[in-house]
This record gives C-alpha cells, structure tokens and sequence, in this order.
C-alpha cells in the first residue's frame, strides 16, 4: 500500500496529480516518458498503436476494461514501455469522474513471493519473485486526471474504435508530450486466515465440494464480497439444519469456505491450494465461486469446467429466474442456453486457480442486468448496498435467494448422488476445436515452407483416443445400476481423473501455475501451440501436448490392458 507521506505522484507539465486509489504488486519507481495512448491494452491494440507510435520508453495510457489490470501491464512492458496508467472511460464505466480504482497487477495468483509453493508461518522456503510480477511502475487514475492528459496529449489521430466518450476530447494517440508517473507502493507483510465449515460425508467422507466466497474488498465491497460471503454462512446454515432436523445423509462432505485476501489475487484460497496439493486434486471435485454471484438481474452468465456443464443444464431446469415463473433453463434460451450463459473463464476469476492450478472442476456464476455483463462499482469505494439494489430494482435479496437456490442445488446433486455429475463428454468439443486450429496452423506453415517433418496426426490420434475414452466411460455409467455404491465409486474416481490430467506435468507450478492444457495459461497450452512463431517451440510444445493428452485418456481408462495406446 501506499504510504501517506509518499503519495503516488503524476507529474504532466505544470500539473501535479495525487491519485489515492493504487495497484498492489506494481514495481515502485519514478520513471518518465511520452505519453501515449493504448485505448485498453490488448495485444491488437498496441500493435496499431505502434504503426503511428514507437512505444519503446513510453508511458502507457489505457483504458479499463476487457482484460485484467494484470494483463494491460504485461502486454506494455512486451511493447518496451516504462509505465502504464490506467482510467476508467465512461463508454465503459457510467461513474463519477473521480472514482478511484483499486486493484492488482499480478499475473498470476496468490502469493506473488511464494509462488508454486505455501506460504504458511510453518514453511522456511527462501523468497522467490513470481514471473507474473511486473518490472514496471503501474497506476490507476480517475477520469477527470485522464481527461486533463487526453486533451494535451498530442500526436497522430486514433481510429473510431480506439475513442471512448470523456466530454471534450478526441483521443489521440500522443507520443509528443513527456510525463513523470512515480509509484511509492511499499511491500507489506500481513497474517491471513481462511475460515472453514465442514459438513463430513456419511460415505465418502474423503471427497468434498467446496463452496467459498472471499470476506475481503477495496471500500464498501457489498456485491464484491458482503454478498458472496452472506449466501454461504446461510447455505452452511441451511445444509447443518437438513442434517440435523431433516435427517439429510450426504453421501460426500462439503466445505464452506471463506477466502482472506481475494482482492490481491485469490491469495487466500491459492495458498490453501499451494498447501494441499497433493491431495486436493484427488478429493475435491468440484469448486463453486460465489463471489459475484449478484450484479444485476434479468439475466445469467457463468464460467465453468466443460465437465460441468450438464449439470449447470439440469440445475437451470430446476430454480426458477428471480421475479417469474419461468425456469433459468427457459429464460435463457432453452436449447440454446450454452451461447446465451457460457463465457471462458478469465485469470482474474476466483475459480481460476482451482481449475487451471489445481484440475479441479469449477464454476462461478452471476446474475446481470439486461444488456450488460460487468457491474461498474467493482473495484471501487461505490460497491455499496445503495448501487448494487439500483442495478436489481431495489430486489438484491431477492436474487440472493436465486442464486443460493442455483448454487445449493449444484451442491446438494453433487454430494446427495451415487455417481457424480460430471460429464466427460463435454471435452470433447473444446478439445476438437483446439485441435483444428492446430492443424490449419501446421498445414499454413508446412504450405510455406517455415516448417517442415511436423504433422498434427499424432495429436488428432491422442484426440481420438480421449474421445473413445469419454465413450466407454458413459457406455458403462449407461450399464451400471446407480443404486451399486462401489460401482459408482470406481466410475466416479474415472471421471475425477480427467481434470487433473488435463494439467501439463511438463511444466513447473512454480514458473507456470496455470497448467491446464486447454483453460491454462503458457506455451504448453493448445491455443499457444496454435499461435507460436517459434517453430523449435511449436516442436517441443506439440510433442508434450500430444502425450499430456494421451496421458488423459490413458487416465480415464478402468484398466491398462485397455488403453489403445498406438501413439
């Protein structure tokens, strides 16, 4: 945090600008530069910045929104610039002009000084940096400072779909005026605690959902976390008393988890996670994120483990949208609900670690307004009871209930049934999709002489062989009476393999935590293999793909002698 007699300071001509909202983990320093506009910093962006602009030395200007703060640093300091600024545009926040905004620049989660292991008051591990740590200073500001720089910011015009909608500017790209950004931010270390609730299992007492919501926010926080955090004590609540009263037997334990630290990065439940890793994976099965889970109503979005998404289905078939009579299932567009509700999850998600860290199937959701996918207080000291009941028609309870109901219902199905309600099939699509892309790449390449003795057939045999796996999975779930516990226990310990061998174990937590091959983040993924310009890595990255995949499928089969191996 900042420290009161070093505030963070931009200097721009003869104007000196404090701002009091700041992003933790930026590298402190006072740096200066042209000033240069980046509209919001994805890599597309500043790559038409740099037709008109060296970027090399310049201090960044963007706007938030679309990716993380994280992200907007790291593709600036990829482009050689020395700082970056951030602002929030009205095109894309409808707030006061001096709202503040708080966040983080990490690219990763967690610990950023321990990162791959815990950080827990037990372990000796000397300090290491994580890779995500950006070198460069970093600083959020508000609109009216980002006006003041826009209107003298010089340089060549922007295209239309640079410009947002700050009253008397024009947006223009800069490169001419010089500024000074000097960030002042001091490492602090401080004592987490995670809070947990268990209600064991009367069977599987050893496999657990966990449900968790972070009790941490910058300012008021009510949708960030009073939300989140209030529907699981009442979930807690409810499930102890169908135990107690109801004498409701769970067949799998549950946690109720609250989270310390999610604002600097999920730093509470990645050290949780860090800690456990050797046993999470293989007794958790699944995560429910409950941050968020109220922006707005009249509409539903969710991020999830293709695995989950028949359940997701079923769950929406069965709790009705807030305010009507109609299911979520039909409200969303029936058949064609998964176009309509499902979006990739992004870093910056509190189910992010469990998935692509961890392989544990995860999901988080949220109920929106009409027409809009964010809610603008996020991040800032207006995250307030008063804003969160504008946006849901003064009705917030009301869709507390929903989303407790939704999120209950996904819980109760997943600790209550014999076998679990994971489906396998669902990985086949993502799968088969990443895989073309695989394919045209290496054949464009081949085409073009840039790469030559490569073919992807192996990966399309490793596809397959995933894909007849999923098959023989779903024809003996087909064949096996629901009622046989230990039946089911074999066809469920199958089916838990599939996320956690979906991480690479070619790679290091510790360099590269989001292992996922498909959800993760690296040169291991298969969107990475299908974009890389560095044939030797295309290579190398090909090759492991292809085994890591196999070695999923190979995972998923009941026994060795039925792994049709003929890679």
């Amino acid at each position: 945090m900042s420290l009161w007699n070093r505030l963070n300071c931009i200097y721009f001509g003869s104007d000196v600008f404090k701002p009091e909202g700041y992003l933790a983990y930026s590298a402190p320093g006072k740096v200066q530069g042209r000033l240069v506009y980046g509209s919001y910093g994805r890599q597309e962006d500043l790559e038409f910045v740099q037709k008109s602009v060296n970027l090399t030395g310049a201090v960044l200007l963007l706007r938030a929104g679309k990716i993380s703060f994280a992200q907007q640093v790291d593709n600036a300091a990829k482009k050689g610039a020395s700082a970056v600024l951030i602002y929030p545009d009205p095109q894309d926040y409808k707030l006061v002009a001096t709202t503040e905004l708080y966040g983080h620049v990490h690219l990763g989660s967690g610990d950023p000084y321990t990162p791959g292991f815990p950080s827990f008051n037990h372990t000796q591990f000397a300090q290491t940096k994580s890779s995500g740590l950006p070198k460069i200073p970093a600083q959020t500001i508000t609109a009216n400072i980002a006006t003041t720089l826009l209107q003298k910011i010089g340089g060549p015009d922007s295209s239309s779909g640079f410009r947002g909608e700050l009253q008397s500017v024009s947006y223009k790209l800069g490169g001419v005026e010089n500024i000074t950004v000097e960030v002042n931010n001091v490492l602090v270390n401080k004592e987490l605690h995670n809070v947990f609730g268990v209600i064991k299992g009367f069977v599987d007492p050893d496999r657990y959902v966990v449900l968790g919501a972070q009790r941490d926010a910058w300012g008021n926080g009510y949708a960030k976390a009073t939300v989140g955090t209030s529907i699981l004590v009442e979930l807690a609540k409810a499930f102890n008393e169908m135990v107690e009263k109801d004498d409701f037997r769970p067949r799998r334990s549950l946690i109720f988890a609250s989270w310390s630290a999610g604002e600097y990065g999920s730093v509470g439940a990645t050290e949780w996670l860090e800690g456990y890793m050797s046993s999470t994976d293989r007794s958790v099965f699944t995560y429910i994120s409950l941050d968020g889970v109220v922006m707005g109503r009249g509409s539903f979005i969710a991020s999830a483990s293709p695995l989950l998404n028949g359940l997701i289905e079923k769950t929406m078939e069965e709790v009705n949208m807030p305010f009507g009579s109609q299911t979520m299932y039909k409200m969303m567009g029936g058949n064609n609900w998964e176009a309509k509700v499902l979006r990739p999850m992004s870093m910056d998600d509190p189910a992010y670690p469990f998935l692509a860290f961890s392989g544990i199937p995860s999901i988080s959701f949220h109920f929106i307004s009409v027409n809009t996918e964010s809610y603008a207080y996020y991040g800032t000291n207006l995250d307030s009871k008063d804003n969160l009941n504008y946006q849901t028609n003064k009705r917030t309870s009301d869709v507390m209930v929903t989303a407790a109901q939704f999120a209950g219902q996904m819980a109760l199905r997943l600790v209550h049934d014999n076998l679990l309600s994971l489906d396998v099939s669902r990985y086949s699509s993502p799968i088969t999709r990443a895989v073309a892309k695989i394919y045209k790449r290496i054949n464009q390449l081949s085409q073009s002489g840039d790469l030559k003795g490569i073919s992807p057939n192996w990966l399309n045999l490793a596809r397959g062989s995933y894909q007849r796996a999923a098959d023989k999975i779903n024809k003996a779930i087909d064949n096996t009476d629901v009622s046989d516990r230990e039946a089911c226990r074999i066809l469920n310990d199958r089916i838990m393999r599939v996320e956690r061998s979906l991480l690479s174990p070619y790679v290091s937590p510790v360099e590269t935590p989001f292992r996922h091959l498909l959800l993760g983040r690296g040169s291991h993924t298969l969107a990475s293999i299908a974009e890389t310009t560095n044939m030797e890595q295309l290579r190398t990255q090909l090759a492991l793909a292809t085994w890591n995949l196999q070695g999923c499928a190979n995972a998923m089969m009941e026994n060795i002698a039925d792994i049709d191996d003929e890679i």
